[in-house]
């Protein structure tokens, strides 16, 4: 199963992201293929705190147009929210420890262990910081290869 991370669904969104085309095709295989895909709730979080706010460089997107946007994306029938469990801190234990996460890392700790609690096969993401957790692979839609 392939998760998504916040970068991916900011550029999906915003149409003045320079890697708008590319994220919008990448959600939009994901979204409308046989497949499960994941996105960990805290992203959905964070990308509603990123376009909704008023300090970006660009026009804020509107709450309403932005939470449209995520009930756009949980209408895909194969998508499943990763959230945390019984035994999920066990995982996030482990993470946060193999990479001495702090500070802002923890987030993106909090984010890799979700996608190894549940199994995830692979993060898509923009951010390199979460090269500091080996356990999980990732990959960078946003470039093509």
């Amino acid at each position: 199963m392939i998760a998504l991370d916040t970068n991916v669904l900011v550029a999906a969104h915003r149409l003045d992201s320079q890697f708008n085309g590319v994220a919008v095709a990448v959600v939009a295989e994901l979204w409308s293929g046989p497949a499960a895909w994941a996105i960990p709730w805290p992203c959905l979080h964070e990308f509603l705190a990123i376009v909704t706010n008023s300090r970006i460089p660009w026009e804020p997107t509107p709450l309403d147009r932005a939470v449209e946007q995520v009930d756009e994306w949980l209408t895909s029938p194969n998508l499943v929210l990763l959230a945390e469990g019984p035994g999920y801190f066990d995982h996030f234990r482990s993470v946060i420890t193999a990479a001495q996460a702090s500070g802002g890392l923890v987030h993106d700790a909090r984010i890799a262990a979700l996608c190894l609690y549940h199994s995830v096969s692979e993060l898509w993401t923009a951010d390199r910081d979460f090269s500091r957790f080996p356990a999980l692979k990732t990959r960078n839609p946003l470039v093509r290869t």
